[in-house]
């Protein structure tokens, strides 16, 4: 499939794929006229890898676990060395911590939301006032 097939199919675009080539993360074959050929199996690495740089890995990190990728969604170490394994346990307290944050922005948001909906839901007479109050002044 061409550039284009493969970014739609994996909801990115082709500058993304061509950087992630360019990275050494996906290998596309090359047609007599130059074009890039993405086999079917790339649709879903792209997959793995958006899913891995989303959870914060950075690529010098996915690039060398890739090769341990056998099965969609499968990782594999036989042969993990004690670096490797002090850099993924490093990079999962990371995303644990960063988990814990986000899980905290989300309920502080839901939190927000409530009280708004709940403002809006009340009857006034009187037009709405700012979640936020500023102290009165004395003129």
């Amino acid at each position: 499939m061409r550039i284009g097939e493969l970014a739609r199919r994996a909801e990115t675009t082709p500058r993304l794929l061509r950087y992630y080539e360019q990275q050494g993360l996906i290998t596309p074959h090359r047609e007599a006229n130059g074009y890039r050929e993405y086999d079917e199996y790339l649709v879903d690495r792209v997959l793995q890898i958006r899913g891995l740089l989303d959870a914060g890995l950075p690529t010098r990190i996915i690039k060398q676990i890739l090769p341990c990728l056998d099965t969609p969604r499968t990782i594999h170490f036989a042969d993990a060395t004690p670096d490797m394994l002090d850099t993924l346990e490093s990079e999962t307290d990371r995303m644990t911590r960063r988990i814990q944050c986000l899980t905290r922005n989300r309920d502080a948001i839901r939190e927000y939301l409530d009280v708004v909906r709940g403002l809006s839901d009340q009857p006034t007479d009187r037009p709405t006032e700012p979640l936020t109050s500023r102290p009165e002044v004395a003129a």
